[in-house]
């Protein structure tokens, strides 16, 4: 049971991002420097990779987050989500922020990715335990 909760919560933290940065969108392309295409979305947009890749990272964030929700007796919905907001809010956002600060990417760039990780996780950690 448990590899099915690290699937369908990695499933749901990705669900989440893509809804995010399809509302972000322009504003993401924006601070990232992506140029447009003709349909407004990012221009060499067809490569599956970032995809894969996406989800690839949402299944090892939500195993490692089952785990470390084991060792610590994270067992509640409650706990689970209020343990991934935490983390990823004070792990991932700070270190996205100093990445992005070293190669001097925009503030927004910083805050518009950092909401999909604190809403990602907090996602994830809720969904760890519903079943």
């Amino acid at each position: 049971m448990e590899v099915v909760n690290i699937l369908v919560a990695a499933v749901g933290a990705f669900a989440f991002g893509a809804a995010w940065y399809i509302s972000m969108g322009k504003a993401w392309m924006a601070a990232a420097g992506i140029e447009p295409g003709p349909d407004g979305r990012p221009a060499n947009g067809n490569n599956p990779m970032p995809f894969v890749v996406g989800l690839v990272a949402m299944i090892l964030v939500s195993g490692m987050m089952r785990h470390i929700f084991s060792m610590a007796a994270i067992d509640t919905v409650g706990k689970g989500l209020v343990a991934g907001f935490g983390i990823g809010a004070f792990f991932i956002t700070p270190w996205v922020a100093m990445n992005y600060a070293f190669a001097m990417r925009s503030a927004k760039l910083t805050l518009i990715d950092s909401v999909n990780a604190i809403i990602g996780c907090a996602i994830v950690g809720a969904i760890l335990n519903l079943f």
